[in-house]
């Protein structure tokens, strides 16, 4: 029996724990401040549902341990300049972009960029947070210490999202999922789409760019590439050296889970293309409260993080997935009734993409 330690224990190692099971792979979801004694380390796959993590007993064993896969490869992809860095080495589209190092950028970078820039601080800094909007009058809400420690780029008035998520094993062979369709609110993702049709579109050029990105790192394993779309095709904004949550409908929505195929990669096992035969819709489920009325819908699969519920915090997803639009559109105004008022947007949003 194979075994992989996943650093971090949030809900992404616990469905990594849960797709090993039926591969025979023993997963151990570990804390950062957990005890490396106590851990099944030395023969065991590591590998990290974060992208980065303070100096702790268990992190400086992992640092020496020689089957941590990408293991230098997360703190460049972590820290947004060198990422940025490496999308343009690569050619690859992004938001015209720079570092942020003084206040007394702020001139030229409007000239250069229009009227609003985004500030994103280097690490850290997702779902809403730790990123601002900025106008020339309203610099000043920016805290000091952003300074050195954050980009800033052009804010781009692109027509949608969608992300790539795909996988690469140490052989050098890829794999891909269909494009995702994802809306945000808040900075947060509250739902994602998914088609069996690819988006020709977008698919091919999305490929090539995840593909040059993959193989320049070597990278083993599953990545997540969000893109927004504009007139002019795609444009990167960020790399995930990690199953993701724009992924999370292939839990049921595919024949093979982005946790299951993560796995697949790291461990050398067999990595076919997964199969997809039906449309998919995922919901996340932000702040709110478990309401097994759900459940009352067939086509609703629940996945419950049992995390305290908290404001603006993840603590589960919906997904669905039917080859019949009708019946999946019903199912979605059924289920906007038992969701917060604030999901109808988001639920008429998923409607209108398939």
């Amino acid at each position: 029996m194979k075994s992989v330690c996943v650093l971090g224990n949030g809900q992404l190692g616990r469905m990594l724990r849960q797709a090993g099971e039926p591969l025979g792979i023993s997963v151990y979801p570990v804390g950062l401040d957990a005890d490396p004694a106590e851990l099944p380390i030395k023969q065991s796959i590591i590998t990290a549902e974060i992208e980065r993590w303070p100096q702790t007993a268990l992190t400086r064993e992992l640092a020496k341990h020689d089957a941590f896969i990408n293991r230098d490869i997360f703190p460049r992809l972590a820290d947004r300049l060198p990422q940025k860095q490496l999308l343009d080495q690569l050619g690859l589209a992004t938001a015209p972009w720079q570092p942020l190092e003084s206040a007394d950028q702020w001139p030229a970078i409007f000239a250069d960029f229009g009227e609003l820039a985004i500030v994103k601080r280097r690490t850290g800094g997702y779902d809403g947070r730790g990123q601002w909007r900025l106008t020339a009058q309203t610099i000043a809400e920016l805290p000091n210490d952003c300074y050195n420690e954050c980009i800033v780029e052009k804010a781009i008035a692109f027509k949608s999202e969608l992300s790539l998520v795909g996988a690469r094993n140490a052989a050098g062979d890829i794999v891909f999922y269909p494009v995702t369709h994802n809306l945000h609110q808040q900075g947060i993702l509250y739902a994602s789409v998914a088609h069996p049709q690819k988006d020709n579109e977008h698919q091919q050029q999305a490929q090539t760019m995840l593909t040059a990105i993959l193989n320049k790192l070597e990278y083993v394993g599953v990545m997540a590439m969000e893109c927004f779309v504009t007139d002019d095709g795609l444009l990167i904004n960020e790399l995930a050296p990690r199953v993701h949550n724009s992924g999370h409908w292939t839990q049921n929505g595919a024949s093979i889970s982005q946790f299951a195929l993560h796995l697949r990669a790291i461990c050398g096992l067999p990595m076919p293309s997964p199969v997809v035969e039906s449309t998919s819709v995922m919901i996340n489920l932000i702040g709110c409260k478990l309401d097994y009325r759900w459940l009352s819908e067939a086509l609703v699969h629940l996945h419950w993080y049992d995390k305290e519920v908290r404001v603006g915090r993840k603590v589960g997803h919906i997904n669905l997935c039917s080859a019949d639009p009708a019946r999946l559109d019903e199912t979605l105004t059924r289920l906007t009734a038992r969701l917060p008022a604030e999901y109808a947007a988001a639920v008429e949003w998923a409607k209108s993409q398939y």
